[in-house]
């Protein structure tokens, strides 16, 4: 049977053989059959990662030469699971995601980044970025951007906000290892207005 989520995938023709017998409990011994890794595969396609949502502030418009603070929401983005496993033999296997930084990219070349390769890594409380709060207005966001010209006519700026996750894994039979991380991104629309001062 095909996994649905991978039905454009080459490989999901590979298995061309008969079925064939393997004593309970034994691991069968055919490259094509149901191994640790392949069911360590199957739930990362299971896995629940939360849409690339970003938090901002200030929310709605930013402002030329101001910060605006990224980050992401802890509750939401946190080391996540899940266990695939192959029924009456005791064969498991679990993979595990856990973000570990946050990449921006400002949508337009008059933007400064923080940090500067806008790129914000994962605290050691495993938050990525710092909220907004009262008081930090004159602070640098250890995550965020800094616009230097304003959105104007040609419509607001496209910000590119992509998470990358960790994913491992570890069975039952004491195998495990690294699975590629996997990225997952989000463009959203952000205006940015000019102050206009004026003096007298």
């Amino acid at each position: 049977m095909k996994n649905p989520k991978r039905k454009d995938d080459p490989e999901a023709n590979s298995c061309d053989k008969q079925p064939f017998w393997v004593d309970e409990g034994e691991p069968p011994n055919e490259p094509l059959a149901v191994s640790p890794q392949v069911l360590a595969e199957y739930a990362y396609d299971e896995l629940p990662v939360p849409d690339t949502e970003i938090e901002m502030a200030p929310t709605g418009k930013s402002t030329v030469n101001l910060p605006t603070w990224i980050w992401l929401d802890k509750a939401k983005f946190k080391k996540l699971s899940v266990t695939a496993s192959l029924p009456w033999t005791g064969l498991s296997a679990t993979t595990t995601a856990e973000p570990v930084s946050l990449h921006i990219e400002p949508g337009t070349a008059d933007a400064q980044t923080y940090p500067a390769s806008g790129e914000c890594e994962i605290n050691e409380d495993g938050s990525i970025g710092a909220p907004y709060a009262k008081g930090k207005a004159d602070q640098t966001p250890p995550c965020g951007v800094s616009y230097l010209r304003s959105s104007g006519s040609d419509g607001p700026y496209p910000l590119r906000a992509t998470v990358t996750w960790k994913i491992s894994w570890t069975s039952t039979n004491g195998e495990g290892g690294d699975l590629p991380d996997g990225t997952f991104g989000t463009t959203q629309d952000v205006t940015v207005q000019e102050i206009q001062s004026v003096n007298r």
